[in-house]
């Protein structure tokens, strides 16, 4: 019992502290920054449509948590990743739902608050995102997980799921 507090509620404590520091400073305090600078245009009721990506990504963002703690044993963060290869969940769909959570977080955000300076801030997310992920996620996830990474790679796109027929 004792140890599995300890090897749940630590990966647990470890997640809850690195998304409110990661992902809440790109989704919560960046745009609430860029937005104290600039003038919303308001979108009138449309801006009601928002509220589905946003509520979609936090959703996605946390069931991938959740997966990276239970079933990766380990956390989001970088410096103390998934110890085990995670492909359940959204997982088997695309191979970075968690950033395509954030990503949606701030377009649902860009369409809530009617910001081209959030819509441009969104942009600039995703090419960082994806820059890490080509440079330094894959080749370090390849390194760590061999053939079973690379057969999860050839098998699950990067962003977009896969038709399957």
């Amino acid at each position: 019992m004792i140890y599995f507090s300890i090897t749940i509620v630590t990966p647990l404590l470890k997640t809850i502290l690195f998304t409110i520091l990661v992902p809440g400073t790109v989704t919560v305090y960046v745009p609430w920054y860029l937005l104290s600078r600039s003038t919303p245009s308001g979108l009138g009721p449309i801006r009601y449509l928002g509220i589905l990506p946003m509520l979609a990504g936090a959703a996605a963002y946390l069931w991938c948590a959740w997966d990276f703690v239970f079933a990766g044993k380990g956390t989001p963060a970088p410096i103390d990743a998934p110890r085990e290869l995670v492909v359940r969940g959204l997982y088997r769909y695309v191979r970075n739902p968690m950033y395509a959570g954030i990503l949606c977080m701030l377009l649902g955000e860009t369409i809530w608050f009617g910001s081209i300076v959030l819509l441009g801030y969104a942009l600039f997310v995703f090419l960082a995102v994806h820059l890490f992920v080509v440079f330094y996620e894959e080749p370090t996830l390849s390194w760590k997980f061999g053939a079973s990474y690379e057969q999860y790679r050839r098998s699950v796109a990067r962003w977009l799921p896969r038709r399957r027929f």
